[in-house]
């Protein structure tokens, strides 16, 4: 996509989400405008979270504007700067990535916008001072609930990957969440390697294909979301080593419950992002009263395994 973000399309995904409810009639959405930016829009969780966060804006009387990053940092920021430049109450931010969004937050701060950031937080140290409200699940917890599967999985004994993405905040923090459970425990599990996933599926075949031909003894791989380690069983699948490896994920998102049910993942730790929706859309809700709004709110993780996925309603509707 182009640098640039043109009105066009801005009123397309405009009217899309307008179409989707909640939102009224253009009289009753007459108090302002929202702008969220998140990283991909093609993704089911955050989909999720802006037509939550559209129905909620809604009822406080504001109309929200989703727009998608595209995993583009350059792209966000010149989204944001368009929200700046057409005077929007108030934006939404999931970085695309925790240091460039950093240059948007300052913008719009400079030009009196609060700036409220869910799931990922922004990493620039000066930037990470202007955000008005920041929630998003407890990533660092959740990461230990993965390292602690993994110990039971494999009998606390032999050798596991980690799929990464570097670049987000939030996946750092669950790694390294991950990392720390096996040191506390005293694990004797080793960590051979650890490569980025790019967060997608596709990537996640692709390095569980090089991990498993650099590693082929290994016998677990913790991904850092749903995508890249459906990717990685893919790969573990066709090296005809499913009873060797034991997956594990994260985020608990339809595709990744339903893998948990069919055994292609140990376990998933849940995020829950309705509540982080809703919880956002209140943040604002309380600046605009005057209301003191805590700095940071995280949300505990959840296991979610096979037991929890087998009368799982959310997971045979196909929902969170």
């Amino acid at each position: 996509m182009k640098p640039i973000l043109t009105l066009a399309p801005l009123f397309a995904i405009f009217l899309v989400f307008q179409s989707c409810g909640g939102g009224g009639t253009d009289e009753e959405v007459s108090k302002g405008r929202i702008g969220m930016t998140c990283m991909d829009l093609g993704n089911p969780f955050f989909q999720l979270i802006a037509n939550e966060m559209e129905k909620a804006a809604g009822e406080k009387g504001y109309t929200l504007v989703a727009l998608s990053g595209e995993n583009e940092p350059g792209l966000q920021n010149s989204q944001i700067n368009d929200f700046v430049a057409q005077g929007y109450d108030a934006i939404f931010l999931n970085p695309v990535d925790s240091v460039s969004a950093g240059q948007g937050v300052k913008k719009a701060h400079e030009a009196g916008i609060p700036v409220f950031t869910f799931d990922i937080q922004i990493s620039d140290d000066e930037a990470k001072k202007l955000v008005t409200s920041h929630i998003g699940s407890d990533n660092y917890q959740g990461g230990r609930l993965a390292g602690k599967s993994m110990i039971e999985a494999l009998g606390n004994k032999g050798t596991v990957a980690v799929i990464s993405l570097p670049e987000v905040s939030s996946c750092i923090l669950r790694v390294n969440g991950f990392k720390d459970e096996l040191k506390e425990a005293g694990s004797p599990i080793q960590i051979v390697t650890e490569l980025s996933g790019k967060g997608r599926r596709d990537e996640g075949f692709k390095v569980g294909t090089d991990i498993l031909q650099a590693h082929p003894d290994v016998n677990g791989i913790f991904a850092i979301n749903d995508p890249s380690g459906l990717g990685a069983y893919s790969a573990v699948q066709k090296a005809g080593k499913t009873d060797q490896i034991t997956v594990i994920a994260f985020d608990a998102s339809p595709a990744g419950k339903q893998g948990v049910f069919e055994k292609k993942l140990f376990d998933t730790p849940q995020q829950f992002p309705k509540k982080m929706a809703h919880g956002t859309v209140e943040a604002f809700g309380k600046y605009l009263d005057g209301e003191e709004i805590p700095k940071v709110t995280f949300i505990p993780c959840a296991h979610y395994r096979y037991a929890d996925s087998v009368d799982d309603e959310a997971r045979i509707n196909q929902s969170w």
